[in-house]
């Protein structure tokens, strides 16, 4: 990352010369159950103005056009939209350079936010919370994605442990940063990150787990139809509990 003026971070992290799009080679089940978790939040329900906060080439912005007669791609990096002039080629998607905290959308604009695999990089996310909320319409609808840390292996291991999960984001760096700057990778407890939200004026409506057999052994060993079966099976049952490595959060603007 780097600053615009004192004090601020701008995510230019994907202008570095790293290929997200790459990425998603060989993740065709994370990829599909993300799909299948917003349609069953958005629920056949369709939106005048959407935005994806954060949406890298724009992998989820076709799904969201389905939904809502405009949608706009909201991405800092350059070379994300970049990218996103191929993948996107041939729609009226907007593709627009701008920061999850200092949206670009008039107050009261939009009636539908996106903003998925974003969490993870934000300790604080409070800023980003209060933008979201100030372009959204009153009683409009934001889908918000949680890195979770408290998944069902730290859940066994603290509990195991004696110990309460952490309230706060916990670094997920597994090895050091190469750069004093470089971006941050942390997951979040669902229950603080739900907390923030409301106070930025952002109710809970539903939840959903996602990702529930995210592992290469696991993709290796069964055809990715099976595995999207078991996962259309576990995503509201998990969520309950907020078991999964991906939580996926339906919120209110009040």
């Amino acid at each position: 990352m780097t600053e615009d003026k004192p004090g601020r971070k701008v995510a230019d992290q994907y202008d570095r010369g790293y290929d997200y799009t790459k990425y998603w080679d060989n993740r065709d089940y994370e990829h599909a159950s993300e799909e299948i978790a917003i349609r069953r939040l958005l629920d056949g329900r369709h939106f005048g103005a959407a935005a994806d906060v954060g949406g890298g080439f724009g992998r989820l912005c076709l799904l969201l056009r389905e939904y809502a007669d405009h949608v706009t791609l909201a991405e800092p990096s350059l070379t994300q939209l970049e990218a996103a002039k191929s993948a996107l080629a041939g729609t009226d998607i907007d593709q627009v350079q701008m920061q999850a905290d200092d949206l670009q959308f008039d107050d009261a604009s939009l009636d539908l936010i996106t903003m998925v695999r974003v969490m993870h990089h934000i300790p604080e996310p409070s800023a980003e919370f209060a933008e979201i909320a100030r372009v959204l319409k009153p009683g409009a609808t934001a889908l918000i994605e949680v890195a979770n840390y408290g998944h069902f292996k730290n859940r066994r291991r603290y509990k195991k442990e004696g110990k309460p999960l952490p309230v706060e984001p916990v670094s997920i760096r597994t090895v050091a940063a190469d750069e004093p700057d470089a971006i941050a990778f942390v997951n979040h407890n669902v229950d603080t990150v739900v907390g923030q939200l409301a106070t930025a004026g952002l109710t809970l409506v539903d939840k959903l787990s996602v990702s529930n057999l995210r592992s290469e052994r696991l993709k290796k060993m069964l055809p990715t139809g099976v595995m999207l079966a078991a996962e259309k099976a576990a995503q509201r049952r998990l969520a309950s509990r907020d078991f999964g490595p991906s939580i996926f959060l339906e919120l209110r603007r009040d």
